[in-house]
């Protein structure tokens, strides 16, 4: 009867186990709970208190459950065999003995393999959302980066834009400066060109003048020696005239 007792209150204890397995899952998949709140809950200072007995903790409960999952297993392989049935079908009392064991021995096979296979995956489900946590973290850290990115592209591009329009303001201005140049270069050559043919001109009349001072000069002398010759055939006439 202890034994019983015993038994009743371990696996009493497993099922409570059980059902706060289920809740605590339950809780933790809750959609409108996002991974960053369970982050922050995860970073309460008893999580750290708590963190170095956590993995012996987790693996006590492990062999803890897969020690009852067998001893269930084996409870139900005891009065699921042949010897037992065969005492049942001989001793009716036995038979009702026999099945509620049997029922107890599977009740006790599910709540064991519950209680490891939830205790598992509450274990992965924290650790998931630990990592989509950091990941969001991570991405937000990211997309803060690539926002940094696109605008300094846009910066970039508005800036090479307006080089553009200042290079090409800078051009058209040098075009009109060349076109104006052009146009002094072209008045200042029509304006030399017309100063040599005027200063041809001027050496034309220069060399005309010269030639005219020069027949001047000649009709000068050519007078000059007809006077001497005039002078010197009156100088005899008037000597006889005396």
């Amino acid at each position: 009867m202890k034994k019983s007792v015993t038994m009743t209150l371990q696996w009493t204890a497993v099922a409570l186990f059980l059902y706060g397995e289920i809740a605590v899952n339950l809780i933790l998949c809750l959609p409108f709970i996002s991974a960053k709140r369970w982050r922050l809950v995860f970073s309460w200072r008893i999580w750290n208190w708590l963190s170095p007995y956590w993995n012996k903790c987790f693996f006590t409960m492990i062999m803890v459950l897969i020690v009852l999952f067998l001893d269930a297993v084996r409870e139900v392989q005891k009065y699921s065999g042949p010897e037992p049935m065969q005492d049942a079908k001989v001793n009716p009392n036995v038979y009702d003995h026999v099945h509620m064991k049997l029922f107890r021995a599977q009740r006790n096979l599910y709540i064991s393999g519950f209680s490891l296979f939830l205790w598992l995956i509450m274990r992965r489900v924290v650790t998931l959302l630990n990592q989509v946590a950091v990941t969001l973290e991570s991405s937000a850290g990211l997309q803060v980066q690539m926002d940094s990115a696109i605008k300094a592209a846009r910066q970039h591009q508005e800036d090479n834009r307006m080089l553009k329009q200042a290079l090409l303001d800078d051009e058209k201005s040098m075009s009109a400066k060349n076109q104006q140049l052009k146009l002094e270069v072209e008045k200042l050559a029509a304006q030399l060109k017309a100063a040599e043919e005027a200063m041809r001109k001027s050496h034309a009349e220069v060399e005309a003048m010269k030639r005219q001072a020069k027949g001047l000069a000649q009709e000068y002398d050519r007078l000059l020696r007809e006077h001497h010759q005039l002078q010197n055939l009156q100088g005899p006439e008037d000597k006889k005239d005396q």
